[in-house]
This record gives C-alpha cells, structure tokens and sequence, in this order.
C-alpha cells in the first residue's frame, strides 16, 4: 500500500516538472525564433521530454514490477517444494494436509472427517509445515554469542536464583 502511494506521488511529482519545464520552454522561446534556434529547442525539448519519461519506467519498474517478481517466484518454489504431508492453507482459508500430488493440482485431506478435496497448485497460499520447519532450523543453530559463551544476563540471573534456591532448600532440610 505505501510503495503504491510512493509510486503514484512519484510518477505525479515528474509529470509536474516536466509540464512545468515545457510551460516555462514555451513561454520563453516566444514568437522570434529562428528556423535553426527553433529546431535545436525542438530536440532539446525531445530530451528533456524521453528522459523524465526513462526515469519514470525505471522506478516504476523498481518499485513495483520487481518487488511483484520476486514474490511471484518465492510463492512459486513454495508451491512446487510441497511434500505429501505437510499442512497447507489455499488462497480461500481453507486448511488441509497434502495427500496426493499431480502436475498441476494437490489433493488435501480436511476436517475430522477427512474429506478431500482437490484444489490448483496456483491457490496454495502457505505451508505452515515448512515454516514450522524453518523455525525449528533456525533455532537449532546456534548464534556466534552462544559459541563463544557469551549468554544473555537474564539467564545468569535465574541461575543465580535456581543456585540460592537449592541451597536455601538444603540448609532448610539440615
């Protein structure tokens, strides 16, 4: 939504300009020109006109058409990496284990009676179980501090805590 807002400030901002700078080109050049001043204004003017038009397809394209690209092809390798078992969510909300897989369509197992369902490749919005997964991976390597021992003070703290409790406990019990 912000990069939409961005975009459409942006392409309005350099139609203003460039509109501004053919009313001032305008007025300027007059009735007195010559032939020849006026055919070096006209392929000036020719620049001045492709080259804000250039700029306005290049952050187009880098605002909008690249960004779209790249989640089409996350959203892609997400939806072909499917593997019989994991939980999926479609494009409509509706939640279900994979069963089967084709070319082009996945059948899914949902609800306590086990219903399936075939649905399109293309309508898999998320794969909860390979997300699961991606966390458990992320969490099992270890962090550079952990390596080098280096732990959070609110560990140490508890420790420190767990060690007085247990000798309170046994003097308790002396």
């Amino acid at each position: 939504m912000k990069r939409k807002i961005v975009l459409i400030i942006a392409s309005a901002v350099s139609t203003a300009l460039s509109a501004c700078f053919f009313a001032m080109n305008a007025f300027a050049e007059g009735e007195a020109a010559t032939d020849a001043t006026a055919q070096q204004v006209a392929g000036g003017s020719l620049v001045t006109f492709v080259l804000p038009l250039i700029l306005m397809f290049v952050l187009l394209y880098f605002m909008a058409i690249r960004p779209q690209r790249k989640k089409e092809q996350e959203a892609k390798a997400m939806q072909d990496g499917i593997q019989i078992g994991d939980e999926i969510v479609t494009a409509g909300g509706i939640v279900g284990m994979v069963v089967r897989i084709g070319d082009d369509n996945v059948v899914i197992e949902t609800g306590g009676e086990r219903n399936k369902l075939r649905i399109k490749k293309w309508a898999i919005a998320e794969n909860t179980s390979a997300n699961e997964r991606i966390k458990e991976s992320q969490s099992k390597t270890k962090t550079a501090l952990s390596v080098a021992g280096v732990t959070e003070e609110k560990d140490n703290k508890k420790e420190k805590k767990s060690k007085k409790d247990a000798k309170s406990e046994e003097s308790s019990k002396e």
